[in-house]
């Protein structure tokens, strides 16, 4: 197969053509989307694992976390975070990015400074970003914002939509917009926030990750989170749910109404002991599938997209919950994140491209079909973003030794 690409598209993919040009030896699939991430807990990764720990005690530590970031420090791990997406199989990314504001919540001299680090982190790596600027306004329903979650805030949704409004995207950098959770936002400014948001741009939300969430809201109003998403109008075709784990039925019946989208993050969802969300029941309602690797303790597009099968057995005790067809479709999914026209080898088609290599002890004897199932980020040989190669023979072109950056920019942040 011969695929010719032009100003970042395909221009045409030719089956049976001579080998010229670029060899990618391997199975060659569309890019990967990273539709759920938050770069700075990759600073966590293996540091939380201590006196076993609940969600709530590893929140207080990444709040830790956070509160030793800027924007320059913010900045370097990024650009290490974003290159081992890349090497993981990811040609896009949507950063669901809250950490706004210097520490008591004081705008920096550039309102967007610690978007304007991610934004540049991501094109040092050579990665599709979408920055998912998230409004969060509350430490719990009816809770004020802590000393750490006021950097987080703006104060107001209108405030928060007038700081993203000042953000401007380019050709590999996209802006939507979150909304934290509805513990973070008041119920009398959800409608608010979805209306501060282009009608174009993809509109996210952290829903029902935590059974805690649903009880906090059900005291507080009545409704499951999704109910009250529905009466203040915010479900809808470019919306996207993130987790969605813990839903009742008629939570699934009103996102698949509204064509809602659902984002997975099944190795954080294992990580944290979320529990296991109704992927094939969603998927049967009519809602769109995508995958992210949230907090970043686990980043391999081709782990994730596997659990959306291998936990749906778990929960079903049934083997076959998702052809390997829909599986590839939702790890491809970079429409939920704002890049419609890529995640397919077709003409047209935006010009991202990964390349599993078959000859290693995982894929070795493999069916091509069952790449998914036994591959690895390990095995991503070649990845070409928007036309430009930026992975070749398992190497990052960009960033030199992405491991070390790493290693270097977490171990200062602990000490600091």
């Amino acid at each position: 197969m011969r695929i010719d690409a032009t100003g970042g598209r395909i221009t045409a993919v030719a089956p049976g053509a001579p080998r010229t040009g670029v060899v990618l030896a391997g199975l060659t699939l569309p890019g990967f989307a990273n539709g759920h991430s938050h770069a700075f807990h990759r600073a966590l990764r293996g540091r939380t694992h201590h006196e076993r720990g609940t969600f709530w005690t590893w929140r207080e530590r990444m709040y830790a976390l956070a509160s030793r970031l800027d924007p320059d420090t913010y900045y370097r791990l990024a650009r290490g975070v974003y290159a081992e997406m890349v090497l993981g199989g990811y040609t896009s990314v949507g950063e669901f990015h809250y950490l706004h504001h210097a520490p008591g919540g004081k705008p920096y001299a550039d309102p967007n400074a610690m978007g304007a680090a991610l934004r540049q982190a991501a094109a040092d790596a050579g990665i599709r970003l979408t920055l998912l600027d998230t409004c969060y306004l509350a430490g719990g329903i009816g809770v004020e914002p802590d000393e750490v979650q006021r950097r987080f805030s703006d104060g107001s949704a209108s405030a928060w939509a007038a700081r993203v409004a000042a953000l401007e995207e380019d050709e590999l950098f996209r802006v939507g917009g979150a909304i934290h959770s509805v513990r973070a936002v008041p119920e009398e400014q959800l409608s608010e926030v979805d209306s501060g948001v282009p009608g174009h741009r993809p509109l996210h939300i952290h829903l029902s990750e935590q059974r805690a969430e649903n009880e906090q809201c059900a005291a507080a109003t009545g409704c499951t989170p999704t109910g009250l998403l529905r009466d203040n109008g915010v479900l809808g075709e470019r919306l996207t749910v993130v987790h969605a784990t813990h839903l009742t039925d008629q939570d699934v019946r009103w996102l698949g109404e509204f064509r809602v989208g659902a984002c997975f993050c099944p190795t954080t969802e294992r990580d944290l002991g979320d529990g296991i969300g109704p992927a094939r029941a969603l998927r049967d309602a009519g809602v769109r599938l995508s995958i992210g690797s949230d907090s970043n303790a686990v980043v391999d597009a081709f782990e994730e997209t596997r659990a959306l099968e291998l936990d749906d057995r778990l929960a079903s005790e049934e083997r076959g919950r998702f052809s390997a067809e829909e599986l590839l479709e939702a790890g491809t999914d970079h429409a939920a994140i704002g890049w419609d026209g890529v995640g397919a080898i077709v003409e047209g088609a935006g010009a991202d491209l990964v390349t599993v290599g078959l000859d290693s002890v995982r894929t070795a004897g493999i069916e091509p079909s069952g790449v998914l199932f036994a591959a690895s980020g390990a095995d991503v040989r070649h990845v070409v973003v928007a036309g430009r190669e930026v992975v070749r023979d398992g190497a990052h072109l960009l960033i030199d030794r992405p491991e070390t950056l790493l290693a270097k920019e977490i171990e200062a942040l602990w000490q600091s």
